[in-house]
């Protein structure tokens, strides 16, 4: 069934509702303070969104002198959902309105099983969810994907290590199974999002949040909005050649930053060294599991294994020359490592913090942080919810 949900009438009433969405209830003064409104047309629009039921009276607000006002509020009922699709694992999540997470679960997965597979998978997980009692219905829904997104449309573009996705009407689909309206995107570019809402990117208009995963991307943002290009594909730093006429990569180049980091390429180089014999620890690991991945190798490496911190630190390395790069480019005041192989912890992020500050020009780099993302495995899907928060919150 569908759950048909008001939308704000002009900017005036959405510019309200994102202010109680990111700074919680408040009273009419206290949004007075925030827009640029006289009071008399602040009460017209305050007004009609509680006639629409997306906001609601919360109590009496602390006096200011004269008379107290009541709070204002985002509807309690309000519920969005998070999709955060990755190469090998999915996050979904449900979100209140001010997009605190009610309930997150993650399991496995194979992207390369293709769209049909993989949603049901994720609509077996929503149910899941549903019977928890967290949410009886969605007002929208976001979802993240590991590849291109042509975002008006809301379809995969020919994503590279997503066979069978490649036009595959995601928005259409979903929205028809989950009854709300649903916006698609890139899942760096949700990573990002949702660590400019709630976690280290909060306060910072201008920023890179590098993913590293399976692969490498980068989601940009520039003015507080993401940027994603006129295709879809700005910010896939995973296919910027970091070694002429170097290693094959997935997408048909040689030489990509891929081809050398990354989870797919990290494990590999692992398992290539624990068999020729250079790293007991990794080769014990390899006999006991029967394959490497990311966190093997940080288990190896805080161990102390010379092999394992020598391919985190030359990975880092070459992150951190990409980056640098962009840093030149663009001047972000933060640049945030996020994704699974962030599991490597601050000997990746101390490499990749040597490299950029050797490389980019002080100017560039003196008052510029590298840090870890705070939000982790819910960056992903508190950025869908927040996606799919903006379009409910602007005018229909």
């Amino acid at each position: 069934m569908r759950r048909m949900t008001a939308r704000p009438a002009n900017a005036h009433q959405a510019r309200l509702l994102r202010l109680l969405r990111d700074g919680g209830p408040r009273s009419r003064a206290e949004l007075g303070d925030r827009v640029d409104l006289s009071r008399s047309k602040l009460a017209v629009e305050v007004d009609r969104l509680l006639e629409t039921g997306l906001v609601v009276a919360d109590g009496l607000a602390a006096s200011r002198g004269g008379r107290r006002s009541h709070n204002i509020r985002l509807a309690p009922g309000l519920r969005f959902l998070g999709v955060d699709i990755g190469a090998t694992s999915v996050d979904v999540a449900v979100t209140n309105p001010e997009l605190e997470i009610l309930g997150h679960l993650n399991q496995p997965m194979d992207v390369r099983e293709g769209p049909v597979a993989v949603f049901d998978q994720v609509l077996a997980m929503v149910a899941k969810l549903r019977d928890s009692g967290v949410a009886d219905g969605f007002d929208g829904a976001g979802i993240g994907v590991p590849g291109p997104v042509r975002f008006p449309e809301g379809t995969p573009v020919a994503p590279p290590i997503m066979p069978g996705w490649d036009g595959f009407p995601v928005r259409e689909a979903l929205s028809q199974e989950l009854g709300c309206p649903v916006m698609v995107d890139n899942d760096v570019n949700l990573m990002a999002t949702g660590e400019m809402q709630a976690g280290v990117a909060r306060s910072v208009r201008d920023f890179f949040c590098v993913k590293i995963g399976t692969g490498i991307g980068c989601g940009v943002v520039v003015g507080g909005e993401v940027h994603r290009g006129t295709t879809g594909s700005a910010g896939d730093i995973g296919h910027i050649q970091v070694e002429p006429d170097g290693r094959q990569c997935a997408c048909g180049n040689r030489g990509c930053l891929e081809a050398y980091f990354g989870g797919a390429a990290l494990a590999r180089d692992a398992e290539e060294a624990a068999r020729e014999g250079r790293s007991p620890e990794l080769a014990r690991l390899l006999a006991e599991k029967g394959r490497l991945d990311a966190a093997d190798i940080a288990t190896a490496a805080s161990a102390g294994d010379g092999t394992s911190l020598d391919l985190i630190r030359d990975g880092g390395a070459r992150v951190g020359q990409v980056i640098a790069s962009l840093v030149s480019f663009f001047n972000p005041g933060l640049v945030v490592i996020g994704g699974g192989v962030t599991g490597l912890g601050h000997t990746l992020l101390a490499s990749i913090r040597t490299q950029v500050y050797r490389q980019s020009l002080p100017l560039a780099t003196g008052n510029l942080p590298i840090v870890l993302g705070e939000l982790g495995q819910v960056a992903g899907v508190t950025g869908a919810a927040r996606l799919t928060s903006d379009h409910l919150f602007s005018p229909a």
